[in-house]
């Protein structure tokens, strides 16, 4: 809408997942490091939470476009109320046949596809997005499919990653020994005020526009507003730039970012930080 306007190739602030639109920030290079060090060393299980809109989604998809072909990866990208059967879900990851299987069966048709994966000389890799909407039911039936290993070689690693709340759960006395296997984990965090800044002058440019495009002030703004979580602060942004164009100004200042701000805020749908 405001791209011909600003001169821009794309909307730098976009919701969807885009990795080309990934920010190399510090905390966002430790939480895919995390990720990658638990499948080198042959971490049973690797743990990424953070609030959300922090950018782990993103982490994920990032770290799936990077795997080499020694890797069979599968991704659980959502779980809820009426999620169902673990065991099915995992064979729609890894494109297994489970139809009108028993779980027996569905526990079969799984465990013959690590067999294979090994055969080839490859790990799967099943990756669970939303992993705090799991029971501590969930939980355990994976604890006890990582134990599945082929010539006593590890055959399945599973990356865990959630809000803030999984983190919590696996605390847990009755998941101490779930919690023991965890080899690799780190906690994201929103970013720093700096960080902030280099984030939206990087999305700006990669847009094709100008990375002053929105003052400095104005980022601050949104950076406390937001508390520095990367799509609150694309929220903003967003608006900020429909504000200055419908005002005609060339950039976003920051009593635009105030207006935008408090504009949220009345809606009733965002609460701005320390409010």
């Amino acid at each position: 809408m405001y791209e011909a306007h600003f001169g821009l190739r794309a909307k730098p602030f976009a919701l969807a997942p885009d990795t080309s639109f990934l920010f190399p920030s510090r905390r966002h290079g430790f939480g895919l490091l995390a990720l990658k060090y638990g499948l080198v060393n042959q971490a049973s299980f690797a743990l990424l939470t953070g609030e959300v809109g922090s950018g782990k989604t993103l982490l994920v998809h990032k770290l799936l476009s990077e795997l080499g072909p020694e890797f069979h990866a599968g991704l659980i990208g959502h779980t809820g109320p009426g999620f169902g059967n673990l065991l099915q879900w995992i064979c729609v990851a890894f494109e297994l046949d489970h139809h009108g299987k028993t779980l027996a069966g569905q526990f079969q048709a799984f465990t013959d596809f690590l067999r294979r994966t090994h055969a080839e000389g490859r790990r799967a890799v099943l990756i669970v997005d939303e992993a705090q909407n799991l029971g501590t039911a969930q939980l355990e039936e994976l604890r006890a499919l990582s134990n599945v290993n082929v010539d006593r070689k590890l055959v399945l690693q599973i990356l865990l990653v959630g809000q803030p709340e999984l983190r919590q759960m696996l605390g847990r006395p009755e998941l101490r020994q779930f919690a023991q296997r965890i080899g690799s984990e780190y906690h994201l965090a929103g970013l720093a005020r700096p960080e902030t800044r280099d984030y939206v002058r990087h999305r700006l440019r990669l847009a094709g526009g100008d990375a002053v495009l929105i003052g400095e002030e104005a980022i601050d703004l949104a950076w406390e507003a937001a508390g520095g979580i990367p799509r609150l602060v694309n929220q903003l942004c967003d608006q900020a730039l429909v504000y200055a164009m419908g005002d005609g100004a060339p950039a976003v200042g920051a009593e635009v970012m105030r207006a935008v701000i408090a504009d949220r805020a009345a809606g009733g749908l965002w609460r701005a930080s320390g409010t």
